[in-house]
C-alpha cells in the first residue's frame, strides 16, 4: 500500500524572486509520522531549516539533491534564498544543478541577487552559475539605450589593469578603451540601479575636452559596464609622484584644464553635475598633455544640495570640504574646495596635510586649519595664492565659480607667460 504524502508545493520564509506571491512567511509544519512525508519534501525542508546533518542523512539514503515541488523549485532555490552557505555548498557537493529554472523562471542565483545574498552569488558563480539577466534588461529591441555596448565586442585579450584597479584596458572596434565593471552592490540594490540608469542617460551627453569621454556601456547582459576613453598616460596623481612640485607656469596650464572640465560639469542643464571626488587620481593626462576630469559617473552625479554623507572609504578624505564632513548641505563650491587643494599641491609638490593620518585631514578642515604654503614666494605671484585661499574659504558661498577661477587663471598665465617672453629677449 502506498504512503499518503503532502502535496509537493512548499512555501518559503522567502519565495522565489519571480513569483507573484514572494515574501511569504508561511512555512508548512511537517507531519509526526515521517511516513507520510515524500522524502523529496523532506529534504526541501530540512534545506530551508539549514540542517546539515539532516540534509546529508536523507542524501546518503538515495533521495534526488534535484527533486522539483509543484512549483519546480529544488532544494538549491531555498538555500539561496534564505543566504545558507553551507547548504549551497552542500547541495552542491552532492550534485545540485547550479542553474534549475521555477516555474516563473527564477533560479537559484537570481534569487540569491533579489535577496542580496553576497557569499551565496559568489559560490554560485563559482560553481558557473549566470544570472538571468542584467538588472537593467529591457523587454523590447526598441527599448535598448542609444549608448549600449555589445559585450561581446570587448576584447580583453590582453587587458591590464588601469590605475586604481578600477578600470581595466580593453579593445573595442579597433581602439584601447577603458572598461569599469561594476560592484555586485549595483547589481543587488534596485534603488543604485535607478540611480544607474539616470546617470548613464546624463553621461551620455557629456562632451568636453577637458571630460575623459563616456563611449557606452554594457547594461543588457551581466557583469555591467561602463566604458571609457583610454588615456595612456595615466593619472595626475602618478605624474606628480615622479615630477614632485611642478613650475607655476604648468601648474596654472593645469589648473586651467581642471577648472574647463569642472565649469562644464557645473553649468549642465538642468541641473549641475557636482563631481564630490575631484582629486588628482582623478584627473588623467591625455597624449596632447592636457588634463582631463574623470571618474565622475557612477554615484558621484548628484543634484545640487545634495546632503548624502561621504565617508573615507568613498573618496580621498584629503580633498573633501568641510561641509561635507559636517553633514550639511552642499553644492558645486565642494568641488571648488578640492580645487584649491590640487593645485596647491601641484606648486608644493605633495599632498594636503602629508604629515597627517587620511582620516585626520577633515578634522583639520572643520577646525579651520589648511595646508601651509612653503614653497618660495614668487611661485604665487601674480594672485595665485589668494586665489587657492578664496577656493578654499571656510564659507561655500564665498567661494568663486569655475567660470570666474578660469578668468582669473587666465590672467596669471598671461602674466607668468610675458615674465618668460621678456626674459628671452
Amino acid at each position: 500500500m502506498e504512503s499518503k504524502t503532502m502535496p509537493l508545493r512548499f512555501a518559503l520564509r522567502k519565495q522565489s524572486s519571480l513569483a507573484p506571491d514572494r515574501g511569504s512567511d508561511r512555512v508548512n509544519k511537517l507531519e509526526e509520522d515521517g511516513d507520510n512525508i515524500d522524502p523529496g519534501v523532506r529534504l526541501m525542508y530540512l534545506a530551508n531549516e539549514g540542517d546539515l546533518d539532516g540534509i546529508r542523512e536523507l542524501l546518503s539514503s538515495g533521495v534526488d539533491v534535484n527533486f522539483r515541488d509543484i512549483d519546480d523549485r529544488t532544494a538549491l532555490h531555498i538555500a539561496a534564498c534564505q543566504g545558507l552557505n553551507d547548504v549551497v555548498a552542500l547541495l552542491l557537493e552532492h550534485g545540485a544543478k547550479v542553474d534549475p529554472k521555477d516555474r516563473w523562471g527564477s533560479t537559484p542565483i537570481a534569487d540569491a541577487i533579489y535577496y542580496k545574498n553576497q557569499d551565496v552569488i559568489k559560490l554560485l558563480e563559482k560553481h558557473g552559475a549566470k544570472p538571468l539577466m542584467a538588472p537593467m534588461h529591457v523587454r523590447h529591441a526598441r527599448e535598448v539605450p542609444e549608448y549600449e555596448i555589445d559585450s561581446k565586442e570587448l576584447d580583453f585579450t590582453n587587458s591590464v589593469e588601469i590605475d586604481k584597479g578600477t578600470f581595466r584596458m580593453a579593445s573595442w572596434r579597433g581602439i584601447q578603451v577603458a572598461v569599469k565593471k561594476l560592484g555586485e552592490e549595483v547589481l543587488v540594490d534596485e534603488d543604485k540601479v535607478r540611480a544607474f540608469r539616470d546617470e548613464l542617460a546624463l553621461l551620455q551627453k557629456i562632451r568636453h575636452p577637458n571630460v575623459v569621454q563616456f563611449l557606452g556601456a554594457v547594461t543588457q547582459s551581466s557583469p555591467m559596464m561602463i566604458v571609457t576613453e583610454y588615456l595612456p598616460k595615466g593619472d595626475l596623481r602618478a605624474f606628480l609622484k615622479r615630477k614632485g612640485a611642478l613650475k607655476p607656469v604648468t601648474a596654472v596650464r593645469f589648473a586651467l584644464d581642471i577648472a574647463r572640465g569642472m565649469s562644464y560639469l557645473h553649468e549642465n542643464k538642468p541641473a549641475p553635475i557636482i563631481h564630490r571626488d575631484l582629486e588628482p587620481s582623478n584627473i588623467l593626462r591625455d597624449d596632447s598633455g592636457h588634463l582631463k576630469v574623470a571618474d565622475f559617473g557612477v554615484s558621484k552625479l548628484l543634484t545640487v544640495k545634495e546632503d548624502k554623507p561621504l565617508s573615507c572609504l568613498e573618496t580621498s578624505c584629503r580633498y573633501v570640504a568641510p561641509e561635507v564632513f559636517k553633514h550639511e548641505e552642499y553644492d558645486t563650491k565642494v568641488d571648488v574646495f578640492s580645487f584649491a587643494l590640487i593645485l596647491q599641491e601641484m606648486i608644493e609638490g605633495y599632498p594636503p596635510f602629508r604629515n597627517k593620518q587620511e582620516t585626520e585631514v577633515p578634522e583639520a578642515y572643520v577646525a579651520r586649519d589648511r595646508p601651509p604654503f612653503r614653497a618660495p614666494a614668487k611661485h604665487y605671484a601674480h594672485g595665485l595664492k589668494e586665489l587657492i585661499e578664496e577656493c578654499w574659504n571656510e564659507k561655500p558661498a564665498k567661494r568663486p565659480t569655475f567660470r570666474r577661477i578660469i578668468t582669473r587663471l587666465e590672467s596669471i598665465n598671461n602674466s607668468l607667460g610675458h615674465k618668460r617672453r621678456w626674459k628671452v629677449a
